[in-house]
């Protein structure tokens, strides 16, 4: 998807523990979304992906899969470092690579609740809005992404938990 990222599933203890730490910068400190930990029980069964400069390996970018039931795939948590927010790659990188993967991993549907401001981005990307919605206080829209535009790979399942999955 781009020379300058790499997208991946984070599977290493390291990379596991920078993910949320990114998170916590983003949701928590950044945003305020969250007090103390934005850490929830879907985490126990979510799959972390991280974008990484190939240079480094340092993460700059997160989003987390999970289904919710067999065939139904939700990501959240989408996140970019704030040194790296421009031109949007980090984003459709890791959307790409969250929806690929589900839909490999038998999804039929797949959704995200996606903050206000974001919503025409993730039209940009073939995904349409279901409906509005709020989540932590804030708008925001519950939207599918057209899985016709995200063809399913070949990346094997692995299975849960990747690593422990607690947040410092």
């Amino acid at each position: 998807m781009s020379d300058r990222y790499c997208f991946k599933l984070a599977q290493t203890a390291a990379d596991v523990e920078a993910y949320f730490q990114l998170r916590h910068r983003i949701f928590c400190e950044e945003q305020a979304l969250f007090s103390g930990s934005d850490v929830d029980d879907i985490d126990a069964t979510a799959y972390p992906i991280v974008a990484t400069l190939p240079q480094t390996n340092e993460i700059v970018g997160v989003v987390r899969i999970y289904e919710l039931q067999p065939g139904l795939w939700y990501g959240g948590r989408l996140g970019t470092h704030p040194d790296h927010r421009r031109g949007w790659q980090i984003g459709k990188g890791l959307i790409y690579k969250a929806v690929t993967t589900a839909n490999t991993w038998g999804c039929q549907q797949f959704l995200a609740t996606v903050q206000l401001q974001n919503v025409r981005f993730f039209q940009r990307l073939h995904w349409q809005s279901l409906q509005e919605t709020t989540v932590c206080d804030r708008p925001h829209h519950l939207m599918q992404a057209d899985l016709d535009y995200y063809p399913p790979g070949i990346e094997p399942r692995p299975p849960l938990p990747l690593v422990s999955q607690e947040a410092s």
